[in-house]
């Protein structure tokens, strides 16, 4: 499986972006999703998951009511949509899947994108 994460970009606090996460080769069926992301000097941080087959969803605290994760009916492309951003949202995003398990453990999956830039001004 090979993802391609884009959608990243420049914005003023209080604004939207929408990521994309494509698979390429196979559809995401079968497979759990997740963004993670991360900052300059940080850790790699969970953002959100969400199950195969519209199951369970999970966010990470810093992000429930503001993010939202979906799938197209294809299944082939997975999105974030991301909204109220703030300026500490500015990181590297990341698509990743795993054919095993939802997780919050990056080291849990095993297909990632490569990643794209989200800039939140103040």
């Amino acid at each position: 499986v090979q993802l391609q994460a884009s959608g990243g970009g420049l914005v003023q606090a209080g604004g939207s972006l929408r990521l994309s996460c494509a698979a390429s080769v196979l559809t995401f069926n079968g497979y759990d999703v997740g963004w993670f992301r991360q900052a300059p000097g940080k850790e790699r941080e969970f953002v959100v998951a969400t199950r195969r087959n519209r199951g369970s969803t999970y966010y990470a605290d810093s992000v429930k009511g503001r993010f939202t994760i979906s799938r197209d009916s294809s299944k082939t492309t997975v999105y974030l949509q991301m909204d109220s951003l703030k300026p500490e949202d500015t990181a590297v995003y990341y698509c990743a899947a795993s054919p095993r398990v939802v997780s919050p453990r990056h080291w849990e999956y095993d297909y990632w994108g490569q990643g794209t830039q989200v800039t939140v001004s103040s």
